[in-house]
């Protein structure tokens, strides 16, 4: 029997021929999810933040400008997208403990959950809002991987026969 720590719960799996041993625990995805988001948003904010200040500011200040508009700007974009990605990772532990499955499923409902979550202060119309929107997006980016998973996958040919002779036409 293995058991995993999940988000306050406990989530043991019986089966150890369907357990996929090359995933950490759901603790250190978190937390891993967590820090590749934050570094991912950080190097966007570099980009994004560094060409908004360039633009915005006076020539002859142009890098003066860029300077502090990454300074000041992309670790709140990291920070924004490293709580995005640990609430999304967090989520998706949760469901799968939950539905004890994996599927396309996990990640759209984590996905609800997260922005939901993320919209909270703004009140229910903002969290409902913010629900299917997040549900929707993770849903067209799990259906875009799934086709390119279909895409990629070859199907197996039988192979001929030894004693087959192809037909004359």
């Amino acid at each position: 029997e293995i058991c995993a720590c999940l988000v306050g719960s406990e989530m043991c799996i019986r089966d150890r021929s369907s357990t996929d041993h090359s995933r950490e625990p759901c603790p250190l995805v978190i937390l891993n999810d967590l820090g590749g988001a934050f570094v991912m948003g950080g190097l966007g904010g570099v980009i994004w933040h560094g060409i908004k200040g360039f633009r915005n500011s006076p020539s002859g200040e142009r890098l003066a400008g860029a300077k502090l508009s990454i300074k000041t700007r992309a670790p709140v974009s990291g920070g924004n997208f490293g709580m995005w990605g640990g609430l999304f990772s967090g989520f998706d532990c949760a469901v799968k403990g939950v539905r004890k499955r994996e599927d396309i499923w996990n990640g759209i409902i984590a996905g609800f959950f997260t922005g939901g979550t993320l919209a909270i202060r703004g009140g229910w119309r903002s969290i409902r809002n913010g629900a299917i929107t997040c549900g929707i997006l993770i849903g067209c980016i799990e259906g875009v991987g799934l086709l390119i998973q279909r895409a990629n996958t070859q199907v197996p040919v039988a192979p001929a026969l030894p004693g087959d002779q192809p037909l004359a036409a």
